[in-house]
């Protein structure tokens, strides 16, 4: 009961302090203004950028699936920990805990969704760029025709922009691809910026033929690539649910046992100690999944 009595005082004072801070506006709009502005202080400048992008792609989370997601994490945290413990003080904890992990999954989701933007303009980049030299017959001249089609958006396109100043400035093409290999490691950029400053070191020759084999290897990726984002999608559900299911053993150790004989036996300590352990490395294993699923794009 202390417990809950201190985290219902913390409640009550942070709700005077907003409202005595901010009469004429409502609570909550002063809450998140305030939550805005710590966020923009302490976050990874890396990560705001990710996160402006998803925003910018409308796949970024409104407040009212924040609110639900809210919802759904807290309760389900509070009735499977009183499933565990019959206790109210460590149902309120743990559905505190379980809330605290969302800014860390929307992290997870950002840079999962950002990969796959970026793999996507590399594919743009790479397969108009071929098509732009067996125009033009010159990588510099091909690099300007991609930059001014509209078919790249930032961070690729200013990185493309970036490769030109680099070209125009050195008089050759080794800096703008030094440059690009390190900031998009891909395997298919690689093998076609190798090939295109071979031609360059070798002078003019017909690259016709590797590079639509070339062409057939990216669209053969690409569509690698998607089928196995698919498959990981369906796994992802899988693994969930398989998930889930782990926090409803102690209901089956209850039925075998009986509840009466379940109550005494979590009155030991040492009890409540593997509950617990129980808990948190179910929880891990589902944590470890999320992060498995969202960092492990498989872009190549």
């Amino acid at each position: 009961m202390t417990v809950l009595l201190f985290l219902i005082l913390v409640f009550i004072g942070i709700f005077i302090v907003a409202y005595r801070n901010k009469k004429n506006d409502s609570v909550y709009k002063y809450l998140s203004q305030e939550g805005k502005l710590l966020y923009d202080r302490l976050a990874p400048y890396s990560y705001k950028v990710i996160r402006e992008k998803v925003k910018e792609m409308k796949q970024d989370f409104t407040i009212r699936e924040y609110i639900k997601q809210i919802i759904i994490f807290a309760g389900f945290a509070a009735v499977i920990t009183y499933l565990y413990f019959y206790s109210i003080i460590w149902s309120i904890i743990y559905a505190l805990v379980a809330v605290s992990v969302i800014p860390y999954l929307t992290y997870l989701r950002y840079k999962r969704l950002y990969s796959e933007f970026i793999f996507e303009q590399i594919q743009v980049y790479t397969t108009n760029v071929i098509m732009e030299y067996q125009t033009t017959k010159s990588f510099v001249k091909a690099l300007e025709g991609v930059a001014a089609s509209g078919v790249l958006e930032d961070p690729v396109l200013t990185d493309v922009k970036i490769m030109l100043d680099l070209a125009y400035q050195k008089g050759q093409i080794d800096d703008s691809i030094e440059f690009m290999n390190k900031k998009y490691p891909y395997h298919i950029v690689k093998n076609m910026h190798q090939l295109f400053l071979q031609v360059t070191k070798e002078g003019a020759r017909d690259i016709s033929g590797s590079l639509d084999n070339m062409s057939l290897d990216i669209d053969t990726l690409v569509e690698g690539v998607y089928r196995d984002r698919l498959d990981r999608q369906q796994f992802h559900k899988q693994f969930l649910m398989y998930g889930v299911m782990l926090f409803f053993l102690v209901a089956i150790i209850q039925l075998l046992l009986g509840n009466d004989q379940y109550l005494k036996m979590i009155e030991l300590w040492y009890i409540k100690l593997v509950l617990h352990a129980v808990l948190l490395f179910n929880s891990f294993f589902l944590l470890n999944g999320e992060k498995y699923y969202n960092e492990n794009v498989g872009g190549e």
